[in-house]
């Protein structure tokens, strides 16, 4: 019996003080002023609690764990749960996609 899907794709809001850094800038040629920053991630756990991991500093982005505001489940709801391949790809996806929308994007 096939477990169901329970991987999970998530946008975190990252504070505008993450584009004082060059790596962050380099990352993001094409970022549209006024648009807001974001890391996109998937886990295996319900993004609230991946959330407060990061911020604990439990395998956490550094992204995260400095400049993470809030989760946007605006922004990626509608496609969670996921089966683990569809959510590494979804990952990737959401990631371009906000992108070109202007959006400064930070992936693992």
């Amino acid at each position: 019996m096939a477990r169901r899907p329970h991987h999970h794709v998530y946008v975190v809001q990252l504070s505008d003080e993450v584009w004082n850094h060059a790596r962050f800038r380099r990352a993001n040629p094409n970022y549209e002023l006024g648009q807001p920053f974001v890391y996109v991630g998937m886990t295996g756990l319900d993004p609230d609690v991946r959330f407060d991991k990061h911020k604990a500093g439990i395998q956490a982005n550094t992204w995260v764990r400095d400049f993470g505001l809030r989760l946007l489940p605006q922004l990626y709801e509608r496609y969670n749960p996921l089966p683990y391949e569809a959510a590494r790809e979804m990952e990737v996806e959401l990631g371009i996609s906000l992108r070109a929308r202007g959006f400064g994007v930070w992936q693992a």
